[in-house]
């Protein structure tokens, strides 16, 4: 079959899961998967019945609170910030090994009620298959507050969304994926505004040096710096200047992890020993 066809039927079940409902408020974070939702319940809905909702806090960076807010304006569809307040719950901030559902738990808490204050008949997020297969937290909080993802329930891997992405020409199609700053931090260490600010300036500054994925781990103070693989020699180049920025933020030592940048590396400690983590019931 054509792949042209076969993009246009997959697109057509992602417009008729969403289409039913009437109205939805979208989970809008600014990356490839919410792009797409995002984008789907544009077509699928009218404009004025779609409002994209995007959390303001520490745990993002900055520079994405601009690009979130352009991309929803070339959609035409209303955009709102909430600020969110994760690091105010002690649940969230010990970083225990289920602290992203006290993240999206809060999140999709107000998120509902926002919904229904404004007549919203469902909160739609990004989530795709292959987040099913993850240690994804978030993903029970998702399911317990009912809210829709429209792309796992078409069954859209990762591969898949990026697809759909380039083939309707959104500007994200190809964008690294870029997790909560929180997931920079090995769990039990715990998470306070100050680190994350060096994280992020961290992080921004070696985006702006033209790194596309980019993880800079916070241990104590230490910084374990992650790239792709294709960067690491250049990264290792640009050591003097790197390590100038990053002690400058407040880290007393600087690291540059030989294996490149692996997603949810800190996840290797559950499987080494899942007997000393923390763990908050939910």
């Amino acid at each position: 079959m054509n792949p042209a066809v076969t993009l246009q039927k997959r697109l057509a079940e992602l417009e008729q899961i969403i289409a039913p409902y009437g109205s939805a408020l979208v989970a809008f974070s600014g990356g490839v998967d919410s792009s797409l939702a995002l984008a789907v319940a544009a077509r699928a809905l009218p404009k004025d019945m779609v409002l994209a909702v995007t959390s303001n806090n520490e745990t993002y960076l900055p520079s994405e609170l601009d690009l979130a807010r352009e991309f929803a304006e070339s959609l035409g569809v209303e955009h709102l910030v909430v600020n969110t307040r994760e690091l105010d719950d002690p649940n969230y901030a010990s970083n225990p090994t289920n602290r992203c559902y006290f993240c999206k738990s809060t999140l999709y808490s107000d998120l509902s009620k926002l919904a229904e204050d404004r007549g919203y008949a469902c909160v739609v997020d990004g989530a795709n298959k292959d987040d099913e297969g993850d240690y994804r937290p978030g993903r029970k909080a998702a399911r317990e507050l009912g809210v829709v993802s429209v792309l796992s329930e078409a069954g859209m891997t990762k591969a898949e969304v990026r697809e759909m992405a380039k083939y309707l020409g959104l500007p994200t199609w190809d964008k690294p994926a870029l997790a909560c700053l929180s997931s920079r931090f090995p769990y039990g260490q715990e998470i306070t505004p100050e680190k994350l600010s060096q994280v992020a300036r961290a992080e921004e500054f070696l985006r702006r040096e033209g790194f596309r994925q980019v993880r800079v781990r916070h241990h104590g103070e230490i910084a374990r710096l992650e790239v792709g693989p294709e960067e690491l020699e250049r990264a290792f180049a640009m050591r003097e200047e790197i390590s100038a920025e990053l002690l400058d933020a407040g880290f007393l030592y600087v690291t540059l992890d030989l294996a490149g940048y692996r997603s949810g590396s800190l996840n290797a400690a559950l499987k080494k020993d899942k007997k000393t983590l923390p763990l908050i019931s939910s």
